[in-house]
């Protein structure tokens, strides 16, 4: 499938300029394109309590996964000019899950995956490996967590 950059800056553009942002001023939006072809857009909402903000991206992927998932192939995050923007490392993590390492991310220079601009990204695997990736995957958990004995 082709990738419509063109389309998801404009979707991008045009929902930026319906952001709340009345404290920092900065409208975002953020479109992405499913593996399905489907276009998703986000724009970021401001709190007055700033670490309530939702950044674009975040309402981007509730998005993706409230409309049936499938898998996110390529984001473009702009502001209503059409400047473009860089996800903050809280969104490259959350794009991470909605559309892996090999997401491509709409930058400057280019079309970039998300794996070289979240390296070594934290997933389930790092769940796994401290014995919690299955409680974790069917929402089953107990109070235990690793100890370190050595302190």
């Amino acid at each position: 499938m082709e990738l419509a950059w063109s389309r998801l800056r404009q979707a991008a553009m045009e929902v930026a300029g319906r952001a709340h942002a009345p404290y920092s001023r900065l409208h975002v939006g953020a479109a992405g394109q499913t593996s399905t072809g489907r276009i998703l857009v986000a724009c970021n909402v401001e709190n007055a309590s700033f670490g309530l903000t939702l950044c674009a991206e975040c309402g981007l992927v509730s998005a993706f996964h409230a409309t049936g998932g499938e898998r996110l192939e390529a984001v473009s995050v702009v502001t209503p000019d059409g400047t473009q923007l860089l996800p903050c490392g809280r969104c490259r993590q959350l794009l991470m899950e909605a559309g892996g390492p090999d997401l491509l991310v709409d930058t400057a220079a280019g079309p970039a995956s998300l794996a070289s601009l979240l390296p070594h990204a934290f997933g389930e695997s790092d769940l796994v490996a401290f014995g919690a990736g299955d409680a974790v995957a069917f929402g089953e958990g107990d109070d235990e967590r690793p100890r370190d004995d050595t302190s």
